[in-house]
């Protein structure tokens, strides 16, 4: 069973992702860039309680399934923690953004687990109508992630595995000895991330519409100070602005 202690290792190092800073208007990678800023849309959000219905495709070990499971579980924990940052202080942040919106009925995410994939995407996320209940049918957002422990992880598994190209600089040490889903971990958390944000296409997100760059995706691959490409930086390096 994957112990709580190796997961929060594990999303110290997601929790850096841009997400976190991405209220923050500008990234000082040179004196002369633009700041980068979302637009709301003014679209829904996803509020309330958020109910996740797993669906595991493939052959998953009960350990692996515990990685997720506690991940998710982290999310909305009710015990205090003295660990920062914590999955649950992260998940706040997402707080700022609903007082824009009126509605705060339950949402549903279903998240999707596949064993085996290696497309052109480590993961994505959507929306669909779901089935029509006397006569009216309701949206759902969904995720979408691989365990790219065997096709790509190279790509998808990054900074846990020697990166497909740029710099080779040493892989990170994975928290729970499995690359595939340690990886999957920070993939989920930056879907989840953009989906709660940007659930149906018109939420949070900067540039077109059908290329959005959202919460996690405007910067790829920062997880900590100092990051360039085949680098992840340091992240326990204190607080600084990411994007």
């Amino acid at each position: 069973m994957a112990s709580f202690v190796s997961t929060q290792y594990l999303l110290q190092l997601v929790l850096f992702i841009s997400f976190f800073q991405f209220n923050l208007a500008a990234r000082r990678l040179a004196d002369t860039q633009q700041p980068l800023l979302f637009q709301y849309h003014n679209g829904p959000l996803l509020t309330g309680k958020i109910s996740i219905n797993l669906i595991w495709y493939g052959k998953f070990k009960p350990t692996q399934r515990a990685i997720i499971s506690d991940f998710i579980t982290s999310l909305s924990t009710s015990t205090p923690t003295t660990a920062q940052p914590s999955v649950a202080t992260w998940w706040k942040t997402t707080e700022k953004y609903y007082h824009l919106i009126n509605s705060k009925k339950p949402s549903t995410l279903v998240l999707s687990l596949v064993d085996g994939f290696c497309m052109s995407k480590c993961g994505t996320h959507g929306s669909s109508k779901g089935a029509s209940i006397q006569g009216k049918s309701n949206k759902f957002a969904y995720i979408w992630v691989g365990n790219s422990e065997t096709q790509c992880p190279g790509q998808c598994a990054w900074p846990f595995h020697q990166p497909i190209y740029g710099p080779q600089s040493p892989p990170l040490v994975a928290p729970n000895n499995d690359v595939g889903l340690d990886g999957m971990v920070i993939n989920l958390a930056s879907l989840l991330a953009g989906t709660t944000t940007n659930p149906f296409g018109n939420g949070y997100f900067q540039g077109p519409k059908d290329a959005p760059l959202e919460a996690a995706s405007a910067c790829p691959g920062v997880y900590g100070k100092g990051a360039y490409p085949g680098y992840a930086g340091d992240p326990f390096g204190g607080p600084h602005e990411w994007c």
